[in-house]
């Protein structure tokens, strides 16, 4: 029983950490694609002044017309400028501070974030600077409650707008911050009421979303050769004035490090089952010396010695099997209490459970093989000797 606890919590412990290991990585890989796994940003450049540079978006450098010429490239589904301030949202007698965007009518389609109550931004709000306004799940309950926000009004400033829709429930972003806690208005409203620019057209930032399965690569170098030929850098030598990051990158990276964390977990973990393996070399041997002279006695009326080894290779394999099981039983119950009491995102796969069952049959069999050897290689008069 004690050999057989060796292989349960060695057993149980590889469980318990790879399905942690993969319930982070999971977790990680939804963040990451909330933002959108097929998504550009692309920034406006920097300026200098008296060799002071700014950083990226500081420069007027991209415009609403070098959205539309991106839309037109084979690899792009939809384009959306973007502009963000934080603002004061008043609607009756309550108020919530959130981030405001100002955004166009692909913007929903770009993070892959519909709305759920209300109508969707269209063209037209964009064409007339509509006073309509769109709120996260987070904003809504702050400013109404459980009241229907729908047509309601919401002042932004000293501006008013009529909720025309509300959005679907994000969740947390990678940074822990919640992505609900946001509004939505048309970038041409943004700029005419909230936040004016002398340069008209002029913008910051734009998303871009590629087509389903288009080399992202590509796409990239496609939209960095059109933006530098709108822009008219024709110098090879000179620098960009846009910078385009690419989201793939990130969730590649996420991803590499979550993997990297789950096999750290599970190396660490298949120590303990190499300490019951070891545990159960230990009672094998023990078990040869006790039993030397029953195992003389067989030889004697005839027993080969492969019915010896096959005996007691079969002790020790029925040892990490029954450990193996238990240890399935207990790291499972043990992951899900994790993910209960200590609220850890946990995921158990049949590949673990297979590994883990598998590899404790494998250190039964590796571990009991020595003993087993020797206690059939043992002299029957020898045996029958022993005290």
């Amino acid at each position: 029983m004690l050999t057989t606890l060796g292989m349960v919590i060695g057993v149980g412990a590889v469980i318990l950490m790879l399905a942690v290991g993969e319930g982070t990585r999971i977790t990680v890989k939804k963040q990451v694609e909330a933002l959108g796994t097929n998504i550009f940003i692309v920034l406006a450049g920097a300026f200098s002044s008296g060799g002071v540079r700014s950083g990226s978006g500081q420069r007027q450098t991209l415009s609403l017309e070098d959205g539309q010429a991106i839309r037109e490239l084979e690899g792009v589904a939809a384009v959306t400028p973007m502009a963000f301030a934080p603002m004061q949202l008043v609607a009756g007698n309550r108020n919530w501070n959130t981030q405001l965007n100002g955004v166009g009518e692909a913007f929903t389609e770009v993070r892959s974030w519909p709305v759920v109550d209300g109508r969707e931004m269209d063209a037209l709000d964009m064409q007339q600077s509509s006073r309509s306004i769109w709120l996260g799940q987070s904003v809504a309950k702050e400013l109404f409650g459980q009241d229907d926000p729908l047509a309601q009004t919401v002042r932004v400033g000293v501006t008013p707008f009529k909720v025309a829709g509300v959005l679907s429930a994000k969740g947390q972003s990678m940074d822990g911050r919640d992505q609900d806690d946001t509004a939505l208005v048309p970038f041409s409203s943004f700029n005419r009421y909230l936040q004016g620019t002398h340069f008209q057209g002029r913008l910051r930032m734009l998303m871009v979303k590629a087509k389903d399965g288009a080399d992202m690569a590509h796409v990239q170098e496609d939209m960095r050769l059109l933006l530098r030929e709108r822009h008219r850098i024709i110098d090879p030598m000179q620098e960009d004035d846009v910078f385009i990051s690419n989201l793939s990158a990130v969730m590649d990276s996420a991803e590499a490090t979550a993997q990297a964390m789950t096999l750290l977990l599970g190396a660490i973990a298949s120590v303990s089952l190499a300490v019951g393996g070891i545990g159960i070399m230990n009672i094998m041997l023990v078990s040869v010396t006790e039993r030397t002279r029953e195992i003389g006695i067989r030889l004697a009326i005839g027993a080969r010695k492969l019915d010896i080894l096959t005996q007691f290779m079969l002790e020790a394999v029925l040892v990490s099997f029954t450990g193996g099981l238990l240890g399935l039983m207990f790291g499972s119950a043990g992951a899900l209490a994790v993910s209960r009491f200590w609220n850890t995102s946990v995921f158990i796969t049949p590949f673990s459970l297979g590994l883990s069952f598998t590899v404790s049959l494998g250190i039964g069999i590796f571990f009991g093989f020595y003993p087993a050897w020797k206690a059939a290689g043992q002299d029957p008069i020898d045996a029958l000797r022993h005290q």
